[in-house]
């Protein structure tokens, strides 16, 4: 009889957290939950998977495209003979990223899609443009 009501009390618990999590993600597409906080997800080297303007698969003009971000809020990024350095924090409680002081670039915010510890997804709008990388690390 113990081992049953033990039983119905972990169901019960289970449901419930499996109905109030949902509300829990941060971003459009994940990750669901994670044990790992955001400025260590983001702290690291991200290779371009897919990148695209306007829908539009731009991809393979920016193959050996990374970026670098540290938890102490320095950012890099790396292509081939154009790289720079500028500073990140974020934004919007942290479902932005501003970029500022970026060599060779105008700073920018980013809109975070997904910040899991091995994908990082964002879009960031450059006039009437949508760039939008899907990022994987390095």
């Amino acid at each position: 009889m113990k081992n049953k009501n033990t039983f119905r009390l972990l169901f019960i618990v289970a449901i419930t957290i499996m109905l109030t999590l949902p509300s829990c993600q941060k971003y459009a597409d994940g990750p669901f939950l994670s044990l790992v906080s955001r400025t260590e997800r983001v702290s690291n080297t991200w290779k371009v998977d897919n990148y695209k303007v306007n829908g539009v698969d731009y991809t393979s003009l920016v193959s050996d495209y990374n970026e670098t971000y540290t938890k102490e809020g320095d950012y890099s990024y790396n292509m081939g003979i154009a790289s720079g350095t500028g500073t990140w924090t974020f934004q919007n409680n942290d479902e932005e990223i501003n970029l500022v002081g970026i060599t060779n670039q105008n700073s920018h915010t980013l809109f975070i899609l997904k910040l899991e510890e091995k994908s990082f997804w964002f879009y960031y709008m450059d006039g009437t443009d949508k760039k939008e990388f899907h990022m994987n690390q390095k």
